[in-house]
């Protein structure tokens, strides 16, 4: 199955009318973004309206930018757990099998904590209850990968898992086996963020681009073989942004981007 996210760089288009050129260029699948971003009020009827079309969700991307308070013992920090667990809730209600989550957001941290760990050990429990997977995607920054697989290593769940993002390992700050999450947690694969970029540049940010694969400088015969290695057998999920296309009527854009994940399906065939 091909799967791509549902917001590819065209702000202009009504979230329904981004859902049917998906579904039109060839996709099966599609991930959502899970709170009131990208102008759009009505996500929680957007999985409805996907089936109706015929794509099925893949998962949901759960907001990031509280993550951290995840980690303190403040009122924040019950805040955001309480959104996450919510949000599992959410997958269950809607049919959804999975949501994509960090541990960390930007560049600093609060410690690691008992209570954090705990959270995400409640999270992971409730996902286990509902029957809904929840996949920590790696990150960028050392100390981010560090911490996503510190909830990994000590929460053993089988509904807690990896996504794995191929742009951010690609411009990892740091090019350590330490930071190899594909190869460290590749047995408990849930989802994929495929996507492609110069690789680390000057950890000003311009690093992180969402190209389509085949635009930046990742190896994607070694990439697709190492996810192929792992065993998983869930969707060829793109999630890429016009960067360097932003020329293309969308439709064109998408055609280009099933041209790319067919190949990206191909090699992880072979």
């Amino acid at each position: 199955m091909l799967s791509i996210f549902a917001w590819f760089g065209y702000r202009e288009l009504a979230h329904e009318e981004s859902l049917r050129l998906i579904k039109r260029a060839g996709f099966e699948g599609v991930l959502l973004w899970w709170e009131d971003a990208f102008d759009c009020p009505q996500y929680r009827q957007l999985p409805a309206f996907a089936r109706r079309i015929g794509l099925f969700v893949e998962n949901i991307h759960a907001p990031f930018e509280d993550t951290n308070h995840i980690w303190e013992d403040t009122a924040d920090g019950q805040a955001a757990f309480e959104c996450y667990l919510q949000i599992v809730e959410d997958c269950a209600q809607f049919e959804i099998p999975a949501m994509v989550m960090h541990a960390t957001y930007g560049r600093e941290y609060p410690p690691a904590s008992t209570i954090g760990l705990d959270r995400f050990k409640r999270i992971a429990d409730l996902a286990e209850h509902k029957g809904v997977n929840v996949a920590i995607e790696n990150m960028r920054v050392p100390e981010a990968i560090a911490r996503a697989a510190l909830v990994l290593e000590q929460i053993d769940s089988p509904r807690l898992g990896f996504c794995f993002d191929s742009g951010h390992y690609n411009a990892r700050f740091v090019q350590t086996p330490g930071t190899d999450m594909l190869a460290r947690f590749g047995h408990r694969l849930m989802a994929l963020h495929l996507h492609d970029n110069k690789g680390f540049i000057t950890g000003a940010g311009e690093e992180d681009q969402h190209l389509p694969p085949f635009d930046g400088n990742i190896d994607w015969t070694a990439q697709m073989r190492a996810i192929a290695a792992t065993g998983y057998r869930g969707p060829t999920t793109l999630e890429v942004c016009n960067d360097g296309h932003q020329d293309l009527p969308p439709e064109e854009f998408l055609a280009l981007a099933y041209e790319r994940a067919v190949r990206l399906e191909q090699l992880r065939n072979t």
